[in-house]
C-alpha cells in the first residue's frame, strides 16, 4: 500500500500542476476570443458610459497578467467570479449545472462497463464465429458515429416512432422533488418515491445510453483484442488442458490480463463524456453542465468559461488517477516499474 500510496501522491501533484497549465491557458484563450464581454453582456442599447464601467468592474483594461492575478487570489478562495449570463456567482451555477452531468456521464459510464466489456469477452471467446462477427459489427457501429448522431437516431427510434421513452428532461412535472443532492436517482431515493425514481430513471436511460455507446464500441473492440492475444498464452493452452470450464478460463484466467489496457481507454472515454455530453444535453434538454457551458462560450462569459472548463478538466484528471490506481493494484510489475524507473 505504501507505493500505491506514493503513486497517489505524485500523480495529485501532476495534477495540481496540469490545472495550474489549464487555467493559464483557458484564462488567455477566453480574452482573446473576439467580442467584447461587457457590450455582449450589457447588450447593444448600453450606453459607453455603462460599458466603460463594467469593463472595469472586470479588469478588462488591465494587463493580462494583471487579470489572470486577480483571477487566480479569487480562485485560491474559492471565488470565480460572477456570471455575465446568470448574473449568479459561477461556483452557484456549477453546483446546480453539475450533479445533472455527473448523473448523465456516471449512468453512460456504468453502461459502458456492463455491455462493453462483456461483448468484448464473448467476442473473443467465439473468435471468427457468426457471433464475433456479429458484435464487431456492432461495436464498430458504436464508434463511427458521435454520441449527438446516436441522439437524435435513439430519439426518433425510441422516443418518436416508438414512445417508449420520454423525449426531453430529467423527470416528469408531475413530480415535485427536492434537489438535496441534485442527482435525481438519489433525490428520489431519499424521498421515498419509487415511482419518481423510475420516472427519473426512464428519462436517463437514453440519453445515456447515446452517450455511452461510443465508449461501449471501443471497450468491446479493445477488450476483444486483448483478450484474443491472450488466449493464445501458453498458460491459457495448459488451462484448457487441465480441462477447465471455457467460461471459467475466460473469467479467470484471461480476462484479468486483459482488462488493463481496456480499463486505460474506459477510464478516458469516461472522463471524455463531460466534455462530450453539450450535444446530448442539447438534444434531450438535459439541464447539464455541459450545456450551460456552450451557453456561456457563445454569450463570452469569461468567468463562467474559465470555471467551466476547470471543473471539466479536474474530472478528466481525478478519473486518470484512479484508472492509474487501480492498474496499479492490477498490475504490481506497473506499480513496481513506476517506483523503480
Amino acid at each position: 500500500m505504501g507505493n500505491v500510496l506514493n503513486l497517489l501522491i505524485r500523480r495529485v501533484w501532476i495534477s495540481l500542476l496540469v490545472l495550474v497549465g489549464v487555467s493559464i491557458l483557458i484564462f488567455l484563450i477566453a480574452r482573446v476570443i473576439p467580442g467584447d464581454p461587457a457590450r455582449i453582456a450589457l447588450g447593444p442599447n448600453a450606453t459607453d458610459e455603462q460599458v466603460i464601467k463594467l469593463r472595469g468592474e472586470l479588469h478588462l483594461d488591465d494587463p493580462i497578467w494583471k487579470q489572470y492575478g486577480y483571477f487566480a487570489s479569487e480562485l485560491l478562495q474559492g471565488d470565480l467570479g460572477t456570471s455575465l449570463y446568470t448574473n449568479r456567482p459561477v461556483v452557484k451555477d456549477i453546483a446546480q449545472f453539475l450533479p445533472a452531468t455527473l448523473e448523465l456521464v456516471f449512468a453512460a459510464g456504468i453502461l459502458m462497463v456492463l455491455i462493453g466489456l462483456p461483448l468484448g469477452i464473448i467476442s473473443a471467446k467465439y473468435e471468427g464465429r457468426f457471433l464475433d462477427n456479429l458484435i464487431r459489427v456492432i461495436a464498430l457501429l458504436g464508434v463511427s458515429a458521435p454520441s449527438f448522431v446516436w441522439a437524435v437516431i435513439l430519439m426518433l427510434l425510441f422516443a418518436f416512432f416508438l414512445p417508449l421513452f420520454p423525449i426531453a428532461g430529467r423527470i416528469h412535472t408531475d413530480f415535485d422533488i427536492d434537489r438535496t443532492t441534485g442527482f435525481l436517482l438519489i433525490d428520489t431515493l431519499l424521498v421515498g418515491n419509487l415511482r419518481a425514481f423510475v420516472d427519473a430513471l426512464w428519462h436517463l436511460f437514453l440519453p445515456a445510453f447515446a452517450l455511452a455507446l461510443s465508449g461501449i464500441g471501443q471497450a468491446a473492440r479493445l477488450t476483444r483484442a486483448n483478450m484474443t492475444e491472450t488466449y493464445r498464452r501458453p498458460y491459457i493452452e495448459m488451462a484448457h488442458s487441465y480441462g477447465f470450464p471455457g467460461w471459467r478460463v475466460a473469467r479467470k484466467y484471461a480476462f484479468k490480463p486483459s482488462l488493463i489496457p481496456s480499463l486505460t481507454i474506459i477510464g478516458l472515454d469516461f472522463a471524455a463524456m463531460l466534455g462530450n455530453a453539450f450535444l446530448v444535453e442539447a438534444i434531450f434538454a438535459w439541464p447539464g453542465l455541459s450545456r450551460y457551458g456552450v451557453a456561456v462560450i457563445l454569450r463570452k462569459d469569461l468567468n463562467a468559461i474559465v470555471g467551466t472548463v476547470l471543473i471539466i478538466s479536474a474530472a478528466f484528471l481525478i478519473a486518470n488517477l484512479i484508472v492509474d490506481l487501480l492498474i496499479a493494484l492490477l498490475n504490481p510489475k506497473i506499480r513496481y516499474a513506476r517506483r523503480n524507473p
